[in-house]
């Protein structure tokens, strides 16, 4: 199996990388009743709630630059595969010359450190939201779970010390890349936008973690949105956005294959492969 897929966008090349996969309880959706997922999930033909764990390649300008790193062995034999994926499209970790977290979640940035801390790509330059990084550097958390989300987190910020940058909403990141402003899931998360005038593309970091629910109906949040509410409002706004313009997207947990189009579809949207 492939796991890969690349479009451009003018001379920009976008790869995305499929790291691995997981699937969903529906739990994790609070506020949905069961009964309304299983019926989202019966007129797409599935049982399951699929989720893809992403990263993407950006070529352009002579850069190239990671767009997260999936979530190494955290999750079991069904993902890290981000390595063999570099490998299909001829990337060594030493080509490398941008690291973009979308933010500092441990299912995309784990991948860009050894067991025992150390940076993957040396030659490197991280980018990540300010808001993001203040937010996992500073805030004092009481649960268990996010306490190891942040540890992972400041321990991403120590290893790329030195060689850090935080950007802001229409920041550049590298030559016709613009970081994309997507709060809500994480104070700081992000996206960006490619553009070469005449085609443009998004990447929609984790505004939908499960695609077959949450493009069917853009009000279902997931327990992994630190705000649900404003995570909400950006996934409906970003969409409506995608779909009005006709851009290409894709994002960190779209299933394969995964970039495509959006079409209004009564209350939400359906995808389309490119």
């Amino acid at each position: 199996m492939s796991r890969i897929n690349s479009t451009k966008i003018g001379d920009i090349e976008i790869i995305a990388l499929t790291d691995g996969a997981t699937q969903f309880g529906a739990e994790l959706f609070p506020g949905t009743e069961e009964a309304a997922i299983n019926d989202i999930l019966k007129s797409a033909g599935t049982e399951t709630i699929d989720t893809n764990f992403n990263a993407f390649i950006v070529k352009s300008g002579g850069d190239t630059m990671l767009v997260d790193a999936g979530p190494r062995d955290l999750f079991g034999e069904t993902c890290g595969f981000l390595s063999g994926a570099l490998g299909e499209a001829g990337i060594a970790n030493s080509d490398i010359t941008h690291l973009f977290f979308t933010h500092l979640h441990p299912d995309h940035i784990a991948g860009a450190l050894t067991q025992d801390g150390q940076a993957v790509f040396q030659n490197a330059q991280m980018l990540v939201s300010e808001a993001d990084h203040a937010f996992w550097s500073k805030e004092v958390f009481t649960d268990e779970t996010l306490q190891q989300w942040q540890g992972l987190a400041q321990a991403s910020i120590a290893a790329y010390a030195g060689r850090t940058e935080q950007v802001k909403a229409g920041d550049t990141l590298i030559s016709g890349i613009t970081a994309l402003d997507l709060p809500g899931h994480t104070p700081g998360h992000m996206g960006f936008i490619a553009n070469d005038g005449s085609d443009s593309f998004a990447h929609t970091g984790d505004i939908a973690h499960a695609q077959t629910l949450q493009f069917a109906n853009p009000e279902i949040g997931i327990a992994f949105d630190i705000d649900m509410d404003t995570a909400r409002a950006t996934r409906k706004r970003t969409l409506d956005m995608i779909a009005t313009d006709g851009m290409l997207m894709s994002g960190g947990h779209m299933l394969q294959p995964n970039i495509g189009t959006l079409e209004r579809a009564g209350q939400g949207y359906s995808f389309v492969k490119a």
